[in-house]
């Protein structure tokens, strides 16, 4: 008689699949059906999308302040001159958020050449 699902290794990693669809996949149906009877310009989606921005704007933060990996190994400095760039690219490119990311990218790999 062949192993079960449950006698080998694979019943973690089929229960964190399950589990973890579940949880977001509820979560997502559940904004579908609210948020398609919100106004655009509603108290609560206003107050979703300040609190999701604040999130955004918390994390890249927290990249810059207190790197981890090899990103720590950089001055402070250069990922403020880099992230700065990139926003100001971002703004005069008429927010392309690819054109922020490439100058905030090209500034800090520019910057670490001539660092090192």
């Amino acid at each position: 008689m062949p192993d079960s699902v449950f006698d080998n290794g694979y019943w973690p990693y089929i229960y964190i699949i399950i589990a973890g669809w579940l949880v977001t996949d509820i979560w997502r149906w559940l904004g579908v059906l609210v948020g398609n009877r919100l106004s655009d310009g509603s108290t609560i989606l206003v107050l979703v999308r300040s609190i999701a921005t604040a999130l955004v704007a918390a994390v890249i933060a927290q990249m810059i302040l207190y790197p981890s990996g090899v990103l720590s190994t950089t001055p402070v400095w250069l990922r403020i001159a880099a992230s700065a760039a990139g926003f100001s690219a971002f703004i005069l490119a008429r927010q392309r958020m690819i054109v922020g990311i490439v100058v905030a990218e090209a500034t800090l790999f520019g910057g670490l050449l001539m660092v090192t």
